[in-house]
């Protein structure tokens, strides 16, 4: 079929080219951001301060080497701890007994309302504090146990993250509608049943984003961990080698180093979970929605399915529905 060249009356008009509109002012910025990016990357690399001859020698040390697992351990097992508590105070939080919920929120209020590093400080202190425990028909002696720094270390930080975990894992829930509860109940689920099967799986799109933000920010908060004192983690063994050859700058940078490439494996990770559990939240459109959606966002959405005539796995009832 071809297109009229004319535009008399009752004959459509010529169809016109789409011209992009330039945007100068954007070109102009661009250049000038990497012009400053290379003006910063050579300044650094031409400057000795940086000391990039030790930081090379020290990038793959075997002693920081250590450190980055131990920091990966002292993260783990934090979450961990923060992950399980806080999904039990945000049970309790929820709860309509009014002894849990002044608990879990006295709780919330006591370890959001004081700073980790306090906190941190206060744990390492703690058998000056506790040297002994009266159960009644024994006395049980904590001095060997509270002088496990690393312990002290990941309970500090795991009790504290509880605390912002409890919240978001309150969020995942109530976001949740009710009919979802009402519907498990009807089938005759369980409460376990109906969590696992129903609450949970739609909670997890709410709850994993924040909780891998929560897992980056807590591998980060390790370098706090000096303060119980614990300096086994990248941090403090990269400053006791600074210490000892007075250049702290390439250390810093070498434990920035490692910790920017333990968060991009992490980023990674959380990517491709928060991909899985949003596999329920896609659409279905059309090709010309698609293309409607397109034109209007400017960019072609990612969750759609697209369904219509010559798309493989779609069918006649799925096209007319989608008419």
């Amino acid at each position: 079929m071809t297109t009229p060249e004319t535009t008399a009356a009752g004959t459509r008009p010529v169809d016109n080219d789409v011209v992009p509109l330039k945007h100068p002012g954007r070109i102009v910025a661009a250049v000038i951001l990497l012009a400053l990016a290379a003006w910063f990357v050579i300044g650094a690399l031409t400057n000795s301060a940086y000391g990039w001859s030790t930081y090379l020698k020290y990038l793959l040390d075997k002693r920081i080497a250590e450190a980055a697992l131990h920091t990966v351990a002292l993260t783990v097992l934090a979450m961990a701890i923060g992950i399980v508590l806080g999904a039990v105070m945000a049970v309790l939080r929820m709860s309509p007994n009014p002894v849990m919920r002044g608990f879990s929120w006295f709780y919330l209020w006591i370890f959001r309302g004081t700073p980790v590093y306090v906190q941190l400080v206060f744990w390492g202190l703690l058998g000056a504090i506790y040297k002994t425990i009266n159960v009644g028909f024994a006395e049980i002696d904590l001095t060997d146990a509270l002088k496990n720094f690393f312990v002290l270390a990941f309970v500090g930080l795991g009790l504290n993250e509880s605390a912002y975990m409890a919240e978001i894992v309150r969020a995942g829930l109530q976001s949740v509608p009710e009919g979802q509860t009402e519907a498990s109940k009807a089938l005759g689920m369980t409460w376990w049943q109906t969590m696992r099967r129903t609450v949970l799986p739609q909670a997890m799109r709410i709850i994993i984003p924040p909780t891998g933000n929560e897992l980056i920010s807590m591998l980060k908060t390790t370098s706090l961990v000096i303060a119980v004192p614990y300096a086994g983690e990248i941090y403090g063994r990269s400053t006791d080698i600074a210490y000892a050859m007075f250049e702290p700058v390439p250390m810093l940078l070498v434990a920035a180093t490692w910790y920017l490439v333990i968060t991009s494996v992490l980023m990674v990770g959380q990517h491709y979970l928060e991909k899985y559990y949003s596999r329920g939240s896609s659409r279905t459109l059309t090709s010309r929605q698609l293309a409607a959606v397109t034109d209007a966002e400017g960019v072609p959405p990612t969750n759609v399915k697209v369904v219509g005539p010559g798309t493989p796995g779609t069918t006649d009832i799925d096209n007319k529905e989608n008419r």
